[in-house]
């Protein structure tokens, strides 16, 4: 891979990384000022835990995300950023640019994915 195409995926990933620590941030605090709201009716209260759960779980994908980036900018200063974990083949540009945090080609991204259908896991 070229040293622009590394950069350009740096500056990707630097900017999403950016991006979701400033929205943790505003979602955490959200989190701490629905703790302080105890709504009198049973039903309100229930929106509002739904609407909490529904906080938690895309702050926890978020959390993974940030995990993923964190994992390619030290791929990227190791030298293996691009580099396919299960066959060690570069993985083309256009997948990266698709989803510059993966970690896997195409094939063997498909073939994981096929086998966790048939496994169920």
């Amino acid at each position: 891979m070229r040293d622009q195409d590394i950069q350009f995926f740096r500056n990707e990933l630097l900017r999403e990384l950016k991006n979701l620590t400033i929205k943790a941030d505003i979602a955490a605090g959200e989190l701490i000022d629905a703790d302080t709201i105890h709504e009198a009716d049973p039903l309100d209260r229930a929106m509002e835990e739904q609407a909490r759960d529904r906080r938690l779980h895309f702050q926890n994908r978020d959390r993974k995300l940030i995990a993923k980036i964190q994992s390619c900018l030290d791929a990227i200063e190791e030298g293996e950023y691009g580099i396919c974990q299960a066959c060690e083949e570069p993985i083309s540009l256009a997948r990266l640019r698709a989803r510059p945090v993966t970690s896997y080609c195409i094939d063997c991204k498909t073939e994981q994915e096929s086998y966790e259908r048939m496994t169920g896991s």
